[in-house]
């Protein structure tokens, strides 16, 4: 286990779209372990492998409910719906904090680090996590939904 190097807004990785997980091998957990050890040194909500310099569709996500920390490798939004409107920040850009409309109701399809697949529907803190992460594995950094 170890922390990574964040990568921040202007680093060319941060715009690439991500490639699906083919297998989860022992470089993927290891690469998972990492995340979730960076996320937490960081005092994050949420990490996507894109953040570490990795294209990969795989994220990290605990909102500090009891659950801890989730995983999602490949995930697939199906279903989106009601709107809020927050305060979000991202460890890619440092600093800068600002209020985001996201859906309020996230229903997303993954698969945790074992392979085995899962569908979550998700509402409020953790649905704008899900937004934000998924976001990421796409280039696009929460400062582009600013109006």
């Amino acid at each position: 286990m170890a922390i990574r190097n964040i990568r921040t807004k202007g680093d060319e990785v941060l715009r690439k779209k991500c490639r699906n997980v083919d297998t989860i091998n022992e470089r993927t957990l290891t690469l998972i372990e990492d995340m979730i050890d960076t996320m937490y040194d960081a005092d994050g909500v949420g990490l996507a492998a894109p953040q570490v310099g990795i294209l990969k569709r795989i994220f990290v996500i605990d909102v500090y409910d009891d659950y801890g920390p989730r995983v999602f490798i490949n995930p697939e939004i199906l279903e989106v719906g009601g709107c809020q409107i927050g305060e979000e920040g991202c460890l890619s850009v440092p600093g800068v904090s600002e209020d985001v409309e996201r859906p309020n109701y996230v229903k997303v399809k993954a698969l945790n680090e074992k392979g085995e697949e899962f569908i979550l529907e998700a509402e409020e803190l953790l649905a704008r996590a899900i937004c934000h992460e998924n976001d990421h594995l796409n280039g696009v950094l929460f400062v582009d939904h600013l109006k």
